[in-house]
């Protein structure tokens, strides 16, 4: 009897310091601002962990940050509307989505030299390497469809009717792929060694997805929607489990597996609106983190746990002439101003 009331003693102190130890409030603030520069917008971000390399688009090539240094590492020029840069570490190989010439760059991590040049669909724009097939999925906005490679050989092993428009994509890294198709509200899912589509799940009542990130031990799909809400759908039977809502003009998301923390980078209002995992049913927003107008996309290290937003400041609005009625005008970005926005707890 000592025995066991001294155990229930331990466990109570021992729960004490995991609730002490845990804030109810997760405190990501900012840590660092990366000054990159040069011209022109940008797109997708994506972050090698182990390397500490963060792979920008930005249209006219890809950028390289080192963010241990803090300093641009290097570039991958000549990309005609480059999107995004998809890494396959134990190859040393990315592939980078080259939206103008409907193409992809392989180049060699170590060096970012290019070693080849891939044509696929038309209007490639996200980009996705999947380690259990070990092969590269393009995903073409304009021919609504998916470019497979071969990621050894860098050769198309095959191509997927989407049948829409495709944002974001995910995997779950056991032979499943999920893509955001925006114009149908809906996430299709594909069996990466057989290219078909298994299923598709209506995305109601999100509307107008883009970012999808997945939390791959408990089976939830996170799918940030123009409407302002989160869908959470389970990945193994398409139902939605919840819809948090979340800022204005969100574009990329993103899950912690360690955190159990979501993530939505909403470029509009200029916040990241932050989600926790509390059961794999219940979620809620416990944070929304004031970042930049027009950080809409980013990348999260599961390693490092920090945050990285892609900013830039923005000229002023032509003035409306008297009479004129006012249009909507893309803003200019000021020049040499882009920047990564570093964020942590």
């Amino acid at each position: 009897m000592k025995c066991y009331a001294t155990l229930l003693v331990i466990l109570s102190l021992l729960l004490t310091v995991a609730v002490l130890a845990e804030p109810a409030t997760p405190n990501y603030h900012l840590l660092q601002t990366i000054a990159v520069g040069g011209d022109g917008g940008w797109d997708y971000l994506s972050i090698d962990s182990a390397a500490q390399r963060l792979y920008i688009g930005r249209f006219a090539g890809v950028t390289v940050v080192d963010v241990q240094k803090g300093v641009v590492a290097g570039e991958i020029p000549h990309l005609p509307g480059a999107h995004a840069a998809a890494l396959a570490p134990k190859l040393h190989r990315g592939f980078t989505s080259n939206g103008r010439d409907d193409s992809v760059t392989v180049f060699d991590t170590d060096t970012l030299k290019e070693v080849a040049r891939v044509k696929v669909g038309k209007g490639p724009d996200a980009i996705l390497f999947d380690p259990f097939a070990n092969r590269v999925f393009t995903f073409n906005g304009g021919s609504h469809d998916a470019t497979v490679i071969d990621a050894a050989t860098a050769t198309v092993v095959g191509t997927i009717v989407l049948g829409g428009r495709p944002e974001f994509p995910a995997t779950d890294e056991c032979g499943h792929l999920f893509v955001n198709i925006e114009d149908k509200n809906e996430i299709a899912a594909i069996d990466v060694k057989t290219l078909t589509i298994t299923h598709r799940w209506s995305l109601a009542p999100g509307d107008g997805p883009s970012g999808l990130a997945i939390d791959r031990v408990h089976h939830r799909l996170f799918s940030v929607c123009g409407n302002q809400k989160m869908v959470v759908m389970d990945s193994e039977t398409g139902c939605v489990v919840a819809t948090p809502t979340i800022g204005k003009g969100p574009d990329a998301a993103a899950f912690d597996p360690t955190t159990g923390l979501a993530f939505s980078s909403n470029g509009r209002d200029g916040t990241l609106t932050v989600i926790k995992e509390t059961t794999p049913d219940t979620f809620t927003v416990v944070a929304t983190v004031p970042t930049q107008r027009g950080s809409r996309t980013m990348a999260l290290d599961p390693t490092t746990h920090r945050i990285y937003l892609a900013a830039a400041r923005f000229l002023p609005e032509p003035a409306t002439k008297p009479g004129e009625t006012p249009r909507f005008h893309r803003p200019n970005i000021e020049p040499n101003s882009f920047a990564i926005l570093v964020f942590g707890m």
